[in-house]
């Protein structure tokens, strides 16, 4: 090594100085972030394992998960930590806990199905009478049925009058309530206001609706939504696990993941103004129950879609071919329709299903397809200005679906429950 006399340092210029000369450490290398993984992918199915490997590093997901189901088996179970290590973080188990935000919904539409299975309840039975709702302000509200509300078909359009889950600050202000505000206060609110098309004429996505739906299922059984889901439908597959997700973080389930988003929101929960992480308190948990506030892993989500496959413990055949019929609108341009939900498509031999779910924070996939493939793939925060498109998670596992030559033997159901 050459060795710099301090006459030959200056003659370098002054924008030279050697570190070694000046004493100093050698510059580190920044930590490079990596995917530490947990749980078991078959080598047959290492391609889904690396789809979810590149899809989280291209847009810096912490947190992950995938579950993959064939007939029944569960075949792969994963969780998936993406971190430059610079943090003591906690791994990301095949049974973590996410927030599913609108894969709750065909968890609600089945206890809806399930009541009326029992013969507690009619799809053609109006809000209006179920939930003693006054149709004063649109008389329209009392054409409003049960099963338009599963299908998204109830009136209330949140590109037209926005969406009600989301104005807790302007309800607070308009009803002179309090933060945080509760599902009476928001059903209160919609109930002024005339609905924004004639219920069955077209459909519109309705968070809305869905916490309607909630409401019946409490009204109808006398417990509560959680209770019913969790007697009912849970326990008798065998999932323990699932529950209603709380808003603060502080708050969180033993085993759920931290939720990760670039926004700042005023706080809903109390009074105080203070602008929180969005994911902490921008929005109600509370509230989203049956639209969007269960929290779940990838292995009972797909778990669960076996009560779809066959008749059962939960449903029998009528009522999941009722949840899977085309609405009164018929299907979309694109051949697909919305039951209860799900997204549904007929291909050849099969009714494909699937449903995505978002929240700030969270972004959820599970689709049934054919030839008994089901997957859930779990996500702590969602596509936001300036990342990637999300949308391509889907195509790329159909891809892979499609490159699978020999699926595993081994099922691993009896590992998770």
């Amino acid at each position: 090594m050459t060795t710099l006399s301090r006459r030959n340092l200056f003659k370098a210029g002054a924008g030279f100085v050697p570190a070694v000369a000046l004493g100093a450490r050698p510059a580190q290398a920044a930590p490079v972030p990596v995917v530490t993984v947990s749980g078991i992918a078959p080598a047959a199915l290492a391609g889904f394992d690396k789809v979810m490997k590149t899809f989280v590093t291209e847009r810096n997901i912490s947190c992950a998960q995938l579950a993959i189901a064939k007939k029944g088996k569960i075949l792969l179970a994963r969780g998936y930590r993406y971190s430059d290590g610079s943090q003591a973080l906690p791994s990301v188990t095949p049974t973590s806990l996410f927030r599913i935000a609108s894969l709750s919904k065909h968890i609600t539409a089945t206890a809806i199905m399930r009541l009326v299975q029992d013969g507690k309840l009619s799809l053609a039975a109006p809000v209006t009478t179920l939930l003693g709702l006054s149709a004063e302000a649109d008389p329209r509200l009392a054409q409003v049925t049960v099963l338009r509300l599963m299908q998204h078909l109830g009136g209330w359009d949140r590109n037209v009058s926005k969406d009600y889950l989301y104005l807790d600050h302007q309800i607070s202000a308009t009803l002179d309530a309090p933060l945080p505000i509760s599902q009476e206060d928001i059903i209160r609110y919609a109930g002024a206001r005339p609905l924004d098309f004639a219920p069955g004429s077209r459909m519109a996505y309705s968070n809305y609706g869905y916490m309607l739906l909630g409401r019946i299922v409490e009204k109808v059984s006398g417990t509560s939504y959680e209770s019913y889901v969790k007697q009912k439908l849970l326990a008798p597959v065998g999932i323990t696990r699932m529950r209603l997700g709380r808003v603060l973080r502080s708050e969180a389930a033993p085993t759920e993941v931290v939720y990760s988003s670039q926004y700042t929101s005023k706080t809903v929960t109390d009074e105080s103004g203070t602008v929180v992480p969005t994911p902490y308190g921008g929005f109600s948990m509370a509230n989203r129950g049956a639209g969007g506030g269960w929290l779940a892993s990838a292995v009972d989500l797909v778990r669960f879609s076996r009560v779809f496959d066959a008749a059962g413990p939960v449903l029998n055949a009528t009522s999941i071919g009722r949840m899977f019929a085309k609405p009164e609108i018929g299907v979309n341009e694109n051949g697909s329709w919305y039951g209860g939900g799900w997204w549904v498509r007929q291909v050849p031999g099969n009714l494909n299903t699937w449903h995505d779910g978002s929240l700030p924070g969270t972004y959820t996939y599970l689709a049934r397809l054919q030839n008994g493939f089901t997957y859930a793939a779990l996500f702590n925060r969602r596509e936001e200005e300036g990342t990637l498109d999300f949308d391509v998670l889907s195509p790329r596992m159909n891809a892979e679906l499609n490159k699978v030559t020999t699926w595993p033997t081994t099922d691993l159901t009896s590992k998770y429950f």
